[in-house]
């Protein structure tokens, strides 16, 4: 599985709600939304600042994260950022691959 951060910040419409409904059923509905896609929410917290809500959560693939994305903003409840997130082997393992990348003027 691979690990995004969702960052969502609330809609007036959304921050309605929120009141309404309380916290704790918002991370209910966003656990069922992951387990729904294959995935698992690992951890949940409501955040003061330009982001309202942030999400650590392991989803299958790009698409589940994507569906979970378009999901969550066609509500109309808030926007979200999707961010996939690597470990540090999975760093190890780009920085030791060879690509064909050269900068500009550097050659060709």
């Amino acid at each position: 599985m691979a690990k995004f951060l969702v960052t969502a910040s609330y809609t007036e419409e959304g921050i309605k709600g929120l009141r309404k409904s309380g916290g704790t059923q918002r991370e209910h509905v966003v656990r069922l939304a992951i387990e729904g896609l294959g995935g698992k929410l690992e951890a949940f917290y409501f955040a003061l600042g330009p982001d309202d809500a942030i999400v650590l959560a392991d989803l299958p693939d790009a698409v589940a994260a994507a569906a979970l994305s378009l999901a969550v903003t066609a509500s109309g409840a808030a926007r979200c950022r999707t961010t996939p997130l690597l470990t540090p082997a999975d760093m190890d393992k780009a920085a030791s691959t060879n690509t064909a990348y050269r900068a500009p003027g550097s050659g060709s």
